[in-house]
């Protein structure tokens, strides 16, 4: 359990953010393909996340593509939110998720993204992934000089090794990672600890899937039940106590659903409670 169990991370050192965020990856259509059926109810998402206190706001070039940061520009929300964004995987016609570092590629996309979110930089541009075939040190290098030129102001990575943080290092000073991680996954547990230690934003996607753990959901029940709240908002808490450095970003498409999510950042579990769950996902 985390010793300090702040509310807010600074990002780069210079960006303060509430530490429970928003997904903006489900403000589009049907497997992140194309709009939504309803855009004015997916811009009141993200008018009212920003109205509950959400200033941290996470998307991507793919999300569509292209979809989630036209909606986050048209809803108004870039004057009072840090927005991150990602490039380096491409969609095709079967909504394949296909990796693409090519340096050129990037620091055209950066030029895309900046525009359709309506800003003069983007606050914190992400490579997406660097499985591709393109070298990581090619295509952070790429990240880099669009720092070094402005247009972006804040570097992070998503799914990445140590390894591959400590080399991207080298090129850039990085502020985010976002890999895989909730209760039930805990694989980058080594990339959480050189985050906390370099003072980086953890950011973890994927993270109400608790129920990936078996017996995990009694026990995320009988939290609940004490704090009057729901498993999905233990999970979230969880997560928040579990370290300084994370910044969960659940997404959803409900308005109902975001206002139980930014409760989660209200409720505070006792060292018992946190020790119970944890020990269900080790």
């Amino acid at each position: 359990m985390s010793s300090d169990n702040s509310k807010t991370f600074d990002i780069g050192g210079e960006l303060t953010v509430n530490r429970l965020g928003y997904g903006a990856m489900r403000v589009t259509g049907e497997n992140i393909i194309g709009a939504p059926e309803d855009e004015d109810n997916a811009k009141a998402v993200l008018q009212r996340a920003v109205e509950l206190g959400v200033d941290f706001i996470d998307t991507a070039d793919s999300y569509g593509p292209g979809v989630s940061e036209r909606l986050i520009r048209e809803s108004g929300v870039t004057e009072d939110a840090v927005v991150a964004t990602k490039a380096g995987l491409l969609r095709n016609k079967s909504g394949e998720w296909l990796p693409h570092g090519e340096p050129d590629y990037i620091k055209n996309q950066a030029l895309v993204s900046r525009d359709r979110l309506g800003v003069d930089s983007i606050d914190v541009y992400q490579l997406h992934t660097p499985r591709s075939d393109t070298p990581l040190e090619e295509s952070i290098t790429a990240f880099a000089e669009l720092k070094d030129d402005g247009i972006v102001d804040h570097v992070g990575l998503s799914n990445v090794s140590v390894d591959q943080l400590e080399l991207a290092r080298d090129h850039v000073d990085i502020v985010t990672v976002q890999n895989q991680y909730n209760i039930g996954k805990r694989d980058d547990e080594d990339v959480l600890e050189a985050c906390e230690e370099y003072g980086i934003g953890f950011i973890p996607w994927y993270p109400l899937a608790a129920g990936e753990v078996d017996g995990m959901e009694a026990v995320l029940s009988d939290v609940a039940d004490e704090h009057d709240a729901s498993s999905y908002q233990i999970a979230l808490a969880w997560l928040l106590a579990h370290s300084d450095v994370m910044l969960p970003i659940p997404g959803t498409s409900s308005l109902e659903h975001l206002k139980e999510n930014v409760a989660s950042g209200e409720i505070e579990l006792t060292d018992e409670q946190y020790n119970q769950i944890d020990s269900f996902g080790r």
